[in-house]
């Protein structure tokens, strides 16, 4: 939620609804990894795992930079389209998504307690319950992206305005970085 509310500081409703959808398609490798057993080799490298958290709190870290870096370029507003395509967009917040050690955990945790032992094979019956997920995570992080891109739309009314929100969406990306690093690599 925290990252989507600051992609649409930063890019807008348009460019929030693609780091959702970008995000789900890494959460949905996340899902596929974790029914096929990969995971679970993940979590059970120390190493592994921790270069998975590091390297997904320092991209949110670097997103939150570009964007504080970016906040008072207003041309870059006004040709919003060119500069920041889709693609990145999309490819910048997939990797938010692959990285994410939360849901990670979430899913090795959680979808294996819900196989039924007599039912289907295993990994599909994961599969199912992961893609549940997948569809209430797009439509609940949709929701917060259209809401926080409207609001940002009536708090840019200015250059200032602009600039104070591009400024908040990435002090927000930053510190979700710092907390999820710190967090991730205490524990």
């Amino acid at each position: 939620m925290v990252f989507v509310i600051g992609r649409a500081m930063i890019l807008g409703t348009k460019g929030a609804i693609q780091s959702v959808l970008g995000n789900a398609a890494g959460v949905g490798v996340q899902i596929v990894a974790v029914s096929l057993g990969v995971g679970v080799l993940i979590a059970s490298s120390p190493v592994m795992f921790a270069v998975v958290k590091t390297v997904g709190s320092l991209f949110l870290v670097y997103l939150g930079i570009e964007g504080i870096r970016h906040r008072k370029d207003l041309r870059v507003e006004l040709d919003r389209q060119t500069v920041t395509s889709t693609r990145k967009t999309l490819l910048d917040s997939s990797v938010v998504g692959i990285t994410n050690a939360k849901t990670l955990v979430f899913f090795i945790a959680t979808l294996p307690l819900f196989v039924e032992p007599g039912g289907v094979a295993p990994a599909i019956q994961m599969l199912i319950l992961g893609g549940i997920f997948f569809v209430i995570g797009i439509a609940s992080d949709s929701v917060w992206a259209v809401a926080a891109g409207s609001a940002r739309d009536r708090l840019i009314a200015s250059p200032q305005g602009l600039e104070r929100v591009r400024l908040g969406g990435g002090v927000a990306l930053v510190l979700l970085g710092i907390y999820l690093g710190y967090y991730s690599l205490s524990n």
